[in-house]
């Protein structure tokens, strides 16, 4: 009988690449890979730690994994492993981010010996820890990890001290590793890193030139990018963006405040002006591009005026769809010094104003588009309904069965629930030719 392994995952779109890979290094091994929620011979979770709710779901998944199969090895790695060194509860074997490719080799060990394998965690982080992925199981579109590391270290945010300093994936193992995905027919690849846009600051390429060469590899059709600063949107990446429509029409760009005060408290390396600036050069060469956010809410200090202000911006700056969190306190962090801070109440009830207002904001852009033909890579079909995104990454159903996993071209014609698009097929699209 074949060993059986879960995967949990939590966090963010490295975290889905790495345990993809993982996943992949398993199924060589023999291993089968069964929904986590049942009982498995192995569970890998993955973790996060941004916040203290991630830490909650850290902890919460450890205890699930341990209820549900009690002789199950439990396998724990990532940032909330990281961030709390001490912390081996229900756990077998532990490490952080710098030795996620050695699971299979400590998993053997444990065996072996039955004796935990807990790996120290390296404060120093200098290397890419490479993977190279040949198939995102269960995937239309697939991710792949270039850049790891971020110093950026607004005062808010503890990543920097769980990931380390920024190191880049080699050049040429990128365009490889994407050439290969492509061979097996995804159409659309997601570049992703804790930092993505500060890809190549390590090596002798810069984040546009591998961009540049991505663009030429035949038979992709889409490129995105899941997060970038607007501090990276240089004139080289803007060029680009201009001469290559494979590229998609949506960036997410984190604003985090709408407000040159809370800016400044948080550490963020630009004001408002330079933000906004830089929304019109990327508009004036993609008009209709979507463009999300995040933002976080009361950070410490923040007055009902600096709140009124950051909605007044968002409005302004016209974001596709705003991701809010309340602030959270994060041990270590400068912020954590910060006199001021919010009760829960107050944050909470800013996030629901936020979230409001850029409910509103998703339903006009919509609207823009109803009455269009529009190119859709579908994903998923249920219950008579296809599902699938376009480039602006604006959701499109379709009351038929279509080829999954390709583009065809729908034309809109009504919003649903404002936040989703129904169309009808019109035709499939040509695959590019790179």
């Amino acid at each position: 009988m074949k060993k059986t392994v879960g995967f949990c995952t939590l966090g963010c779109k490295v975290n889905a690449y790495e345990s993809a890979y993982l996943e992949e290094q398993f199924k060589k091994e023999g291993y089968e890979i069964k929904d986590y929620h049942t009982s498995c011979d192995v569970y890998v979770i993955n973790t996060c730690t941004v916040t203290n709710e991630s830490d909650k779901k850290s902890r919460k998944m450890i205890r699930y994994c341990r209820k549900l199969n009690p002789e199950a090895i439990i396998i724990v790695m990532g940032c909330f492993a990281e961030a709390n060194p001490t912390y081996l509860e229900g756990i077998d074997i532990r490490v952080g981010n710098t030795s996620k490719s050695k699971v299979l080799e400590l998993l053997e060990e444990y065996q072996k010996t039955k004796e935990k394998q807990i790996l120290p965690i390296q404060k120093e982080k200098t290397f890419f820890e490479d993977m190279f992925l040949t198939s995102f199981e269960g995937r239309t579109r697939a991710f792949v990890k270039i850049q790891d590391g971020c110093e950026n270290f607004c005062t808010y945010c503890i990543i920097p001290y769980v990931r380390g300093k920024c190191r880049s994936k080699d050049f040429n193992t990128v365009l490889l590793e994407i050439q290969e995905l492509v061979a097996k027919g995804y159409q659309e690849v997601v570049l992703t890193g804790i930092h993505t846009g500060h890809y190549g600051v390590d090596i002798s390429h810069s984040f546009a030139e591998l961009l540049e060469a991505i663009c030429k590899i035949k038979g992709l059709v889409r490129l995105r990018i899941s997060s970038i600063e607007i501090t990276e949107l240089n004139d080289d990446f803007l060029k680009v963006l201009k001469e290559n429509p494979i590229i998609v029409d949506h960036l997410h760009i984190p604003l985090q405040a709408g407000c040159d005060k809370t800016l400044k408290q948080m550490g963020r390396k630009y004001d408002l002006a330079y933000f906004e600036n830089k929304l019109k050069e990327i508009r004036a060469i993609r008009p209709n591009i979507a463009i999300t956010t995040d933002v976080i809410v009361g950070f410490p200090n923040e007055t009902i005026e600096d709140f009124e202000t950051t909605l007044e911006t968002v409005k302004r700056f016209g974001f596709m769809k705003v991701h809010v969190f309340p602030f959270s306190l994060r041990k270590g962090t400068a912020a954590e010094k910060l006199e001021g801070h919010l009760d829960e109440h107050t944050k909470k009830m800013r996030v629901r104003r936020l979230l409001a207002l850029s409910d509103t904001l998703e339903q006009e852009y919509l609207n823009r588009f109803i009455g269009q033909d529009m190119d859709v890579l579908f994903e998923t079909y249920k219950d008579g309904v296809s599902i699938g995104h376009t480039s602006n990454y604006m959701r499109v159903e379709v009351a038929e069965k279509v080829e999954l996993h390709q583009i065809h071209t729908v034309k809109l014609e009504q919003l649903k629930d404002n936040h989703t698009l129904i169309g009808t097929i019109k035709n499939q699209c040509k695959v590019s030719e790179g």
